[in-house]
């Protein structure tokens, strides 16, 4: 039960600190957003939690995959079979279908330097409650 606590945290953290993010960058945000931002930043908290003494390049490069990968997933389900258009990357070099592309990954690889301390200091305080 108290895993089930732990994670719900971070989940509500990465929901609000990523559509913040997004508001800050965009302007605007999408309420997919937020629960595609939640279930990244509570996998990159397990993954960072599990790789602790991994250099963080390397935590920053999972991290990268694992945004980019859910951006995929996400924009296929949202962009493209809903058809919402909730971003559309079709005019940046070397995107696929618009939904991904190597610039934003290389933000996000950004993003996870941050956001591995933040998981890390998360990490303490939730687990000496």
């Amino acid at each position: 039960m108290r895993k089930l606590g732990e994670y719900s945290a971070i989940y509500s953290i990465g929901a609000a600190g990523y559509s913040l993010i997004e508001v800050l960058w965009r302007g605007f945000t999408h309420w997919t957003m937020a629960l595609t931002g939640g279930l990244c930043f509570l996998l990159i908290y397990v993954t960072e939690a599990a790789n602790e003494s991994t250099p963080l390049w390397k935590k920053c490069m999972v991290g990268s995959l694992i945004i980019t990968l859910a951006e995929l997933v996400v924009g296929f389900i949202v962009n493209i079979i809903l058809d919402w258009k909730v971003w559309d990357y079709s005019s940046m070099k070397f995107n696929f279908h618009g939904q991904i592309c190597p610039l934003y990954s290389m933000l996000w690889f950004l993003l996870c330097i941050p956001a591995s301390y933040i998981c890390s200091k998360l990490r303490r305080i939730l687990r000496n409650r």
